[in-house]
């Protein structure tokens, strides 16, 4: 989770990686498919970014079913379709928080991911992407870091939307952020003329408002939204974690088009 903050609240401390480095030991991530363990540092007293939520232990879960069995998990139509790209697959997650789930989708997969957050999570994102460094070069995966703000159109021309896929968990989480994150969205998956069609991203989100549903709403205008796999309650709760695939719809990337192709003078 990414709280992408910029009021001065607790998730935009200043993180000092020698004193918060021994406020919780790693926490250890079972990856059954390979027989390995990822390992993540926590610093809850650093804010939202730096603690792990329960949308990210299911993200983890069906990477490790899939590299299992890719025949069967929910993961598999959309992943098997991407392998047929160009290999290493290329993939974005948005709010990496902890990294949990961008590292284990580098091992999963083998692929390339470039894991995002405001700059001042990013030492945090280094030190677990070198904590897990071993398990990365032994499953041919391999993991950047980069700040990234959402909104923002010029760090997206920065990190680039050369990706095959995006991902993210528990990114929906307050309100005023979902326009944002949406902004970024549309210029990953429908803005640029490199964006190739069939760009896909693939969100798990654990409901904990009704307002959440104001961001599906609004994502629904642009995009097209469907559920791949919903856990079951757990702890008391009364909903379980849903992953979503969303993708481009036709008509928003032509209406993109034409809006740019007018911004540029073009007839």
């Amino acid at each position: 989770m990414a709280a992408q903050q910029g009021d001065g609240s607790e998730d935009d401390a200043t993180l000092s990686p020698v004193t918060a480095a021994i406020l919780l030991p790693p926490t250890k991530h079972c990856l059954h498919s390979i027989n390995s363990t990822v390992f993540i540092r926590q610093l809850p007293s650093q804010g939202l970014s730096f603690q792990l939520w329960p949308a990210a232990t299911t993200f983890l879960t069906l990477l490790d079913d899939h590299r299992r069995n890719p025949s069967t998990g929910p993961l598999g139509p959309t992943l098997t379709a991407l392998d047929a790209r160009r290999p290493p697959l290329k993939i974005l997650e948005l709010g990496s928080g902890t990294g949990l789930v961008g590292i284990a989708a580098a091992v999963t997969l083998g692929a390339s991911v470039t894991v995002t957050d405001l700059p001042h999570v990013i030492p945090n994102l280094l030190f677990n992407v070198e904590a897990n460094a071993a398990v990365l070069a032994a499953n041919g995966g391999v993991v950047h870091v980069a700040a990234l703000r959402w909104g923002e159109a010029e760090d997206v021309e920065v990190i680039g939307r050369e990706f095959d896929l995006i991902i993210a968990s528990d990114v929906v989480y307050h309100d005023h952020l979902y326009e944002p994150l949406l902004k970024t969205l549309r210029l990953l998956i429908l803005g640029g003329e490199e964006a190739e069609e069939g760009r896909v991203f693939v969100m798990a989100h654990l409901r904990r408002w009704k307002k959440d549903s104001a961001f599906f709403k609004k994502a629904r205008k642009v995009f097209e939204v469907e559920v791949l796999h919903v856990d079951p309650p757990c702890h008391g709760s009364r909903v379980g974690v849903t992953v979503y695939h969303f993708t481009g719809k036709k008509s928003s990337k032509k209406l993109l088009k034409a809006n740019n192709a007018n911004a540029n003078g073009i007839a």
